[in-house]
């Protein structure tokens, strides 16, 4: 059936920007600027003169500095599509060439990975004159958590991206380990994209390493990538068998896919929960390439399975997948 067009002299709607968890930072730096220069006894005293300047409403403050008003630039550009989007990221350049952010999304939208690979650098180095070298000694370890840093962090991975895209496989890899090194917690969820990485370069002993870093990570993608490791490294049985069940537990649906019996669908999940169907599309997503490249891998996968699968495991609460 035919989709209905507008009726002459209707403008069409436009369809609504979907929702970028970026701009959830604008409200934090806007806390950020209205508590600098206040001394507060306890974070109870801090939390109730937010509450009061707030008085329900979403908290304004206005930037302080030419950075701070590109970022603003940038937080208007991620509400919007088309045209204007980059329109305000050039404006962001304009006000504030070290907006490492306004890079970032320029790349995003670039149709040429070798423009975009460009940009990325540019936002790179944007970031890091930002930040400024002591950043670089006196935050290791939490970099994350400090606000100034997370548009440095997205244009480095998304550097590491472009240059994984282009065929330059160490650099892209160096990238997501000092990244890593930096923000061990990983808030970026980076761990997953070099875990699929060490696969396609075949590193499993970096890939033991970054698996046992991160030894109560309780995902699919964490539970079958440790199942995986277990089969390239000493084959079909024991630890192998034992991992692969674990994996089973902790989502169910991943091997149907994995075997071809039922097909991805044509748009990735923007939300994904623990053990649930779309945790295993974004799964197979990115790491079907891994098992498809292990040899016997997919027929060990079948004949577990058809053994000693579980029932499906109870759903838990749905979670944004990584971007």
């Amino acid at each position: 059936m035919p989709s209905r067009k507008p009726r002459h002299g209707q403008r069409q709607q436009a369809a609504p920007v979907p929702f970028d968890r970026r701009v959830m930072e604008q409200q934090m730096q806007a806390i950020t600027r209205l508590l600098e220069g206040h001394d507060f006894a306890s974070l109870d005293e801090a939390n109730a003169f937010i509450q009061q300047l707030a008085g329900g409403q979403p908290l304004a403050a206005p930037p302080a500095t030419p950075l701070e008003e590109a970022q603003e630039l940038v937080y208007q550009a991620l509400e919007t599509t088309g045209p204007r989007r980059g329109q305000l990221a050039r404006r962001a350049l304009e006000r504030a060439p070290d907006c490492a952010d306004a890079y970032v999304l320029l790349a995003e939208d670039a149709g040429d990975p070798q423009e975009a690979l460009r940009l990325y650098e540019h936002g790179v180095r944007a970031g890091e004159r930002a930040l400024g070298r002591d950043a670089f000694q006196d935050d290791v370890g939490h970099f994350w958590g400090i606000l100034e840093t997370r548009p440095y962090m997205r244009a480095r991975q998304g550097l590491a991206a472009a240059l994984w895209h282009l065929g330059e496989r160490e650099a892209a890899l160096g990238h997501l380990r000092d990244l890593l090194r930096l923000n061990p917690g990983d808030n970026q969820g980076l761990r997953y994209t070099l875990a699929t990485w060490l696969f396609a370069v075949g590193d499993d002993a970096a890939l033991e390493h970054l698996l046992q870093a991160y030894p109560d990570e309780g995902s699919a993608t964490w539970a079958y990538t440790r199942a995986l490791a277990a089969f390239r490294r000493r084959g079909a049985g024991g630890p192998a068998d034992a991992a692969l069940r674990e994996a089973l537990t902790t989502n169910s649906f991943v091997p149907a896919y994995l075997l071809g019996l039922k097909k991805l669908p044509r748009q990735l999940p923007a939300y994904i929960g623990f053990g649930d169907e779309d945790e295993a599309v974004a799964y197979i997503a990115e790491a079907a390439e891994a098992w498809l490249a292990s040899p016997q891998a997919l027929a060990w996968l079948a004949t577990v399975v058809a053994r000693d699968a579980p029932p499906p495991a109870p759903v838990r609460p749905r979670r944004p997948r990584r971007t």
